[in-house]
C-alpha cells in the first residue's frame, strides 16, 4: 500500500494539517497550485510535489483527496477540460469536503464507467486536531475502496467510522454539523437572553461548565466569548449556513420536515446576511447579541 502516490485538493485551514501528516508518514504526495501560497509553499518545503492543473495531478497520483468547500467546488475539480476525470485514468477519490449527498452519488455514477471509484470520507474535529492528526473520519462507499484509503485516512485520523454505502458519510456529516450547529444556535440565543436579565457570561458559563450540559463544542464555543480568543474554532459563518442548507435539501430530497434545522439555518443566514459570513461560529454569540440589541461581550 505504501507505494500508492496520493494527490491532494485544497490544502487550506483543515487540508494543510491532514497533507502535512500523510507526507510525514511517507507517501509521495502532490499538491494542487492554490492562490494561498503559503500552505503549498511550506509541503513543498516537506517534499511534496506542485501540480498546475487537477488533471496533472491526476495523472501523478493513484489516490486523491478532496477538501474543498463543497459540491460546487468538487464538480469543478473533477469535470471540465482540465479536471481530475480528463486525465483517463483509474483513480480513487475520496471526497473529505462536507458535500452534498445528492451531488456525491449523481458524480460517482457518472465516474464509474470512467474507471474513477468515489468514496466519501467528510471530517469532524478542528483545523488543530488535523495538525494533530487526530480527526474523525467518517466514511461511505465501497468497502473494498474503503479499504483501500484506510491507510492514507489514518495518517490523519484519530478515529475512522465506516457509515454504510456511498453519500452515507456526507449524510451523517451534515447530521452531525447540524448538531454543532444547533448548539451554537442555542448558546448565543442564550446569551442574549440572559443579558437582557443581566446574567453575564461568566455567570452562565460558571453554571454549564463541570454540568451535564458541557461538552467539547460548549468549551471552543466560550473559549470566544470568554477570552475573546477569535481561533478558538476557524468555521466561518457561510459555511456553516452552506452545510445547513445541505441538510434542508436533503430533508426537502426525502420529503420530511426539519423545523428545528429550519431554524438552525436561519440564525445563520441572518448573521451572513448582515455581512459577518467570514466571522468564525463562536461569534454568532455577537451577531445575535446586536441584533437582539444586548451586549454579552462579558466585563
Amino acid at each position: 500500500m505504501g507505494n500508492e502516490r496520493i494527490g491532494f485538493v485544497g490544502v487550506g485551514l483543515m487540508g494543510h494539517g491532514m497533507a502535512k501528516n500523510i507526507l510525514q508518514k511517507g507517501w509521495p504526495l502532490t499538491v494542487l497550485a492554490h492562490r494561498n501560497r503559503a500552505p503549498v509553499d511550506d509541503l513543498k518545503s516537506r517534499g511534496a510535489a506542485e501540480a498546475a492543473s487537477p488533471r496533472e495531478l491526476a495523472e501523478a497520483s493513484d489516490i486523491v483527496i478532496l477538501c474543498v468547500t463543497g459540491s460546487p467546488q468538487v464538480e469543478a475539480v473533477m469535470n471540465g477540460p482540465d479536471g481530475l476525470a480528463s486525465a483517463g485514468r483509474p483513480l480513487l477519490i475520496c471526497d473529505c469536503s462536507t458535500s452534498d449527498p445528492s451531488s456525491t452519488l449523481k458524480l460517482a455514477a457518472e465516474l464509474g464507467p470512467k474507471g474513477i471509484t468515489l468514496i466519501d470520507a467528510p471530517l469532524a474535529r478542528t483545523p488543530m486536531d488535523a495538525e494533530e492528526g487526530t480527526l474523525d473520519v467518517m466514511v461511505g462507499g465501497d468497502p473494498e475502496a474503503v479499504e483501500r484509503a484506510r491507510p492514507v485516512l489514518e495518517a490523519f485520523s484519530g478515529r475512522i467510522i465506516p457509515t454504510g454505502p456511498l453519500g452515507t458519510g456526507h449524510t451523517m456529516k451534515l447530521l452531525n454539523n447540524f448538531l454543532s450547529m444547533g448548539y451554537a444556535a442555542i448558546y448565543a440565543e442564550a446569551l442574549a437572553l440572559g443579558a437582557k436579565a443581566g446574567i453575564t457570561p461568566q455567570v452562565f458559563d460558571s453554571v454549564v461548565r463541570g454540568g451535564r450540559m458541557d461538552c467539547g463544542f460548549y468549551q471552543t464555543f466560550f473559549k470566544y466569548v470568554l477570552e475573546r480568543d477569535r481561533d478558538a474554532h476557524k468555521f466561518t459563518l457561510a459555511n456553516a449556513l452552506k452545510d445547513t442548507s445541505y441538510l434542508a435539501a436533503f430533508a426537502n430530497s426525502v420529503g420530511m420536515a426539519n423545523p428545528v434545522g429550519a431554524a438552525v439555518r436561519n440564525s445563520f443566514a441572518l448573521a451572513v446576511g448582515a455581512g459577518r459570513g467570514q466571522d468564525y461560529v463562536p461569534m454568532l454569540s455577537d451577531a445575535v447579541a446586536e441584533m437582539k440589541g444586548v451586549k454579552t461581550k462579558g466585563a
